[in-house]
């Protein structure tokens, strides 16, 4: 019986090991041109980079570095970030970008919000610092 067991041990090991290799080998020399659903999602068209932007025209260097950097921590710059009921970029909440989850309504809504509760974006990412959310 100790004997099937180390057979059936090496040829689990020698399989795990081949498909490993194959794998590594696979992934060093076929072209890398999937992209993850979450990354398509998030690609921008030239249009929507162009309505962010004159969205974020009124916005300071200072401002926009503040914004990136609260983008960052709330959802590594994804638009499609899901936890629990907040979503996108700035994990606002559904009910605050009714319905519309796009990328140019999440940068105007966050905007608003952050005008409204903070007054600007460096207030909010110094509440941020503070409280680990904003």
């Amino acid at each position: 019986m100790s004997k099937i067991k180390v057979k059936l041990a090496t040829l689990l090991l020698l399989f795990g090991m081949g498909f490993g290799l194959t794998t590594n080998v696979a992934s060093n020399v076929l072209p890398q041109t999937a992209t993850t659903t979450a990354q398509a999602a998030t690609r921008l068209s030239a249009k929507q980079r162009k309505q962010i932007k004159a969205i974020n025209a009124g916005l300071s260097k200072k401002q926009k570095a503040a914004k990136k950097w609260i983008a960052y921590r709330e959802s590594s710059f994804s638009y499609t970030a899901r936890n629990g009921n907040c979503y996108g970029r700035y994990q606002l909440l559904r009910a605050y970008l009714h319905g519309n989850y796009s990328a140019v309504n999440q940068e105007k809504m966050a905007n608003k919000y952050v005008s409204g509760r903070y007054g600007s974006w460096t207030h909010a990412k110094k509440f941020w610092q503070a409280h680990h959310w904003y």
